[in-house]
């Protein structure tokens, strides 16, 4: 899950698993996978980094 900002400022968190892409049309629209879309106030890069950053976070081995 990432957390982000709707355009009004209200946060809000999706999984980050559902977005089936994200672009910039001036302002970043997220697609999820059941047709859902989303306009956030982060930049697609920021979009992109948090969604890697939960990736790495949920396919980390597990190690002793």
């Amino acid at each position: 899950m990432i957390t982000l900002t709707r355009l009004n400022g209200q946060p809000f968190v999706i999984n980050a698993e559902k977005i089936r892409y994200v672009e910039k049309t001036p302002d970043t629209l997220i697609c999820c996978d059941d047709g859902e879309r989303l306009m956030v106030k982060e930049d697609l890069a920021e979009v992109l980094k948090r969604a890697i950053e939960y990736a790495r976070l949920i396919r980390k081995p597990i190690t002793d």
